[in-house]
């Protein structure tokens, strides 16, 4: 084993993240849906290389580039409280293949109520367990609190698109094209914080500058988790595929030539979800900083969420 690199901390931001420009580049990079590609055995050393390297040893003719990378490796793959490896499905890595798919069913498949059900459970069960693999590991969820969590937002968000969907039977198709995003909206409003109410309930740790524990704030929660409510919102808000992809489809479904292939609607719509979430996903969890001063005298209020902006 050799030394660390004279000045280098793999645990220091590479950008400054109290600018939304350095929170985006820091979130492109652990949101890269390509690390969700990368074998479980180049995860694993990856984080034997990141921990070796944090005790201040790393194997002979290790470069810079090859510990940032595997620090790259490390954020997108393991849980920052516990350090165990996340669910595949739940990492925020795999918000754009996995979003793109089931958006683009949503957006496509919205004129039957029995095809709104369906999608909408999907896409629900999809954020249950992302937010779960997301939660505060130090602010343990029981299974009922879980079950309890997961279908009331289910139940809100297929009443709301099942209403809405009968709603607007009658209104312009670009407004029926709308029901998907405000369901979601409607749900995580739900799911997030019933997912994390322990949080709520309990508060999460204000830590000083050295990240000695002060306390717990139950405000700091409620504040944080509100924050994480509108980021996930703004993956499916205006500059993202369930506002703007309907206007598009709306618009190319007139053209002669797409009416003659309406079975490649579809694919279309995925992909072109595809497209958005891949700017929208870091850019929604860039929205606000992942640490914060509660003034310049007193403590910083540590986040302990994952991802998702707690402050």
């Amino acid at each position: 084993m050799s030394t660390v690199p004279l000045g280098f901390n793999i645990d220091a931001p590479r950008w400054d993240q109290s600018t939304f420009v350095g929170r985006l580049k820091h979130f492109l990079n652990i949101t890269d849906p390509r690390t969700v590609l990368v074998p479980e055995e180049e995860l694993d050393r990856a984080k034997a290389l990141v921990e070796g390297c944090r005790a201040g040893l790393v194997p002979p003719g290790s470069s810079q580039e090859q510990l940032l990378y595997a620090k790259k490796l490390y954020d997108s793959a393991f849980h920052p409280d516990s350090g165990e490896k996340m669910n595949l499905i739940g990492r925020m890595s795999f918000q754009v293949p996995g979003g793109m798919a089931i958006t683009g069913f949503m957006l496509q498949f919205y004129r039957t109520v029995p095809a709104v059900v369906f999608w909408q459970w999907v896409n629900q069960s999809f954020n249950a367990f992302v937010n779960y693999t997301n939660r505060n590991a130090a602010s343990p969820i029981s299974l009922r609190q879980i079950g309890v969590a997961y279908v009331t937002a289910t139940g809100a968000a297929l009443a709301t698109a099942v209403g809405l969907n009968l709603y607007t039977k009658r209104a312009p198709p670009l407004l029926a094209r709308w029901v998907p995003f405000a369901a979601v909206a409607a749900a995580n409003c739900i799911n997030i914080p019933m997912m994390r109410q322990q949080e709520i309930i309990n508060g999460i740790t204000v830590t000083d500058g050295d990240n000695n524990e002060l306390g717990r704030s139950r405000r700091a929660a409620v504040k944080g988790i509100a924050q994480v409510v509108v980021s996930r919102i703004t993956m499916a808000a205006p500059g993202m595929s369930e506002f703007i992809l309907p206007i598009i489809m709306e618009r190319l479904e007139k053209f002669t030539f797409m009416q003659r292939i309406r079975v490649l609607h579809g694919p279309l719509q995925v992909l072109l979800c595809g497209g958005f979430l891949l700017f929208m996903v870091p850019a929604a969890c860039a929205l606000f900083p992942q640490r914060w001063y509660l003034s310049h005298s007193f403590p910083l209020l540590h986040e302990t969420s994952g991802y998702f902006p707690l402050p």
